[in-house]
């Protein structure tokens, strides 16, 4: 554990030496707070920005809310305030795919437009469409994975041994958090993001903020 800490110490610092534009995709789950957790230790003033939609759970706003004032996090939201009639037509369950298109995917566009790289909490054990991303992936712009090798367990530890605060809803049963309508409580043996898009062709998938840009 100590080694991989180290090692993600090293992969965050070194992207921040490389790339002077860089910032922290932070959603406010268990693994970004992880994420957060060893970027500030090296950089107080991380840039950091987070993306939100309407349909994200009312706790989710307002732990984002605390941690940024708690921690003092140098944070940009990106929200689509229009839902585009989505809440009336149940977009996240009749078509997941454009519903995380315009609510995930096009702030997050707008999000990293003119950085040269960005930090993400992505790891190859959370389930089946993650387990082949790199821990630097070239794209339009450089994607770095910090933690890409961490297991579940490594998460809670590092939290628990830091006291690091998480969002609510993981007390509860839940292990991936996403909008309020598209996440479940899944059992321990499940894969961790198997409790997203249920009952949809999206059902443990991405949204596509890691595969479409």
């Amino acid at each position: 554990m100590i080694e991989k800490i180290k090692h993600s110490k090293k992969v965050i610092n070194e992207a921040m030496n490389r790339h002077p534009k860089i910032a922290l995709a932070c959603s406010f789950g268990k693994d970004s707070m992880v994420l957060l957790h060893l970027a500030l230790q090296l950089k107080p003033d991380m840039p950091i920005f987070t993306i939100m939609t309407p349909f994200k759970p009312r706790e989710t706003f307002e732990f984002k809310d605390l941690v940024t004032k708690l921690w003092n996090l140098n944070i940009k939201e990106y929200i689509q305030k229009d839902n585009i009639g989505a809440e009336k037509e149940k977009l996240w369950l009749n078509n997941p795919e454009k519903c995380c298109e315009y609510f995930k995917v096009e702030p997050t566009i707008k999000a990293i437009d003119g950085l040269d790289a960005w930090i993400t909490g992505l790891r190859n054990t959370e389930g089946e469409t993650r387990k082949n991303f790199k821990e630097v992936e070239h794209k339009k712009i450089i994607k770095i994975n910090p933690i890409l090798d961490w297991t579940e367990l490594d998460i809670w530890r590092y939290i628990a041994f830091n006291q690091i605060p998480v969002h609510p809803w993981y007390k509860n049963g839940y292990r991936s958090l996403g909008c309020e309508p598209c996440t479940a409580i899944i059992a321990d043996d499940q894969s961790e993001r198997s409790g997203r898009w249920q009952r949809t062709n999206k059902c443990g998938g991405e949204c596509g903020i890691h595969t479409k840009i």
